[in-house]
């Protein structure tokens, strides 16, 4: 990529919403590097609503495969259909085999990715990956702006989602939620697994304590995040129920992240809605259970990691090998209503 002021960038997004936040990295050190650039981003419906807050993106392409589907054919007629496009770049990101043929086919010149899965042939600058010099996903990802180097870039800007004003009253309006309360965010799901979901018990003791302390809760999740979102507000009073709202399976995705930039503050399990809240500058309270921060970590600096210190984690397992599930359940309500307090109180000094 030398003509920068020509420079027509299809980038392959990754199939997950966390993923998808932390290659807006990546669209900024591309940005930087090309101010004039054009970035277009071939990404799963699901995914797509996260492009359109992220200012350096020109274009979302609906990738019109299911996760995990080869589709050959498709992918072949998919990659045709671009070559109109004129993209001088491809850059890859996700690691398989089926993920580099689009721009294979669409005979753009320069494909950019790490080596994975038997596709060497389909790129043209195929970089080997040395995990313990590049320890974070989105040092990986943003490597991918430059030239190839055996060090990761010095300076990574953390994503940042923009929201429109006008969508956040919207949204607030579809749900006739009131902000003149200070409002606590939590988002108990997961879609990984059981194992990295603490307990709706602790969870509700949180609530319990800063409803108590005159706050309101918006509980976050998809659809299958509902059960789990009725058994925290059933664990309330009746009179802290009226304090408890959830939105879990009732928003898109684009409302929330319209209604999460208006939270105070948000706890979350190691989840895509962590990653969305992270990059909406949220103070956030990150809990880890069968995981590790060490790889995918909120990209904030408002942020407290909580997790136990017991021998068998991180395991990253879907569910406790052992049954026991200690690294969740020993992971007291307590440290999260403290490092909410901590958060918070450091954003108002």
């Amino acid at each position: 990529m030398t003509q920068k002021n020509q420079e027509n960038i299809l980038v392959v997004g990754p199939a997950w919403v966390g993923d998808m936040v932390m290659a807006q990295s990546l669209f900024m050190c591309l940005k930087e590097q090309y101010p004039d650039c054009r970035i277009s981003v071939l990404a799963p419906d699901w995914t797509r609503p996260l492009l359109a807050r992220m200012p350096e993106v020109e274009k979302g392409i609906s990738l019109p495969m299911g996760h995990g589907e080869l589709q050959l054919r498709k992918r072949r007629a998919e990659g045709r259909s671009l070559r109109g496009e004129q993209f001088t770049s491809a850059i890859v990101l996700p690691n398989s085999f089926k993920s580099a043929l689009i721009p294979f086919y669409a005979d753009i010149p320069k494909r950019i990715a790490w080596k994975g899965e038997w596709r060497n042939l389909l790129l043209s600058d195929c970089r080997r990956l040395d995990k313990k010099a590049f320890p974070l996903m989105v040092q990986r990802f943003a490597a991918l702006a430059y030239p190839d180097s055996n060090e990761p870039p010095e300076q990574i800007p953390e994503p940042r989602l923009q929201s429109d004003p006008k969508s956040v009253a919207q949204a607030l309006a579809t749900f006739d939620l009131k902000v003149e309360e200070r409002i606590l965010a939590i988002c108990p799901g997961a879609e990984f697994g059981v194992a990295k979901k603490w307990p709706a018990e602790h969870f509700a003791d949180t609530c319990r304590t800063k409803i108590d302390e005159g706050w309101q809760i918006w509980i976050f999740g998809s659809a299958s995040d509902a059960k789990v979102a009725d058994e925290i507000r059933q664990m309330l009073s009746g009179e802290q129920r009226q304090n408890c709202v959830s939105l879990a399976g009732r928003t898109t995705l684009a409302q929330a992240i319209d209604l999460l930039s208006v939270a105070e503050a948000v706890v979350s399990n190691d989840s895509g809605l962590m990653h969305i809240a992270a990059a909406l500058d949220k103070p956030i309270v990150a809990l880890y259970g069968s995981t590790s921060p060490d790889f995918t970590p909120p990209l904030t600096s408002k942020s407290k990691l909580l997790f136990t210190d017991i021998e068998c984690r991180p395991c990253f397992q879907r569910e406790c090998p052992l049954v026991h599930k200690r690294c969740l359940t020993e992971l007291d309500p307590s440290r999260a209503v403290a490092a909410i307090t901590e958060l918070t109180a450091a954003g108002r000094n």
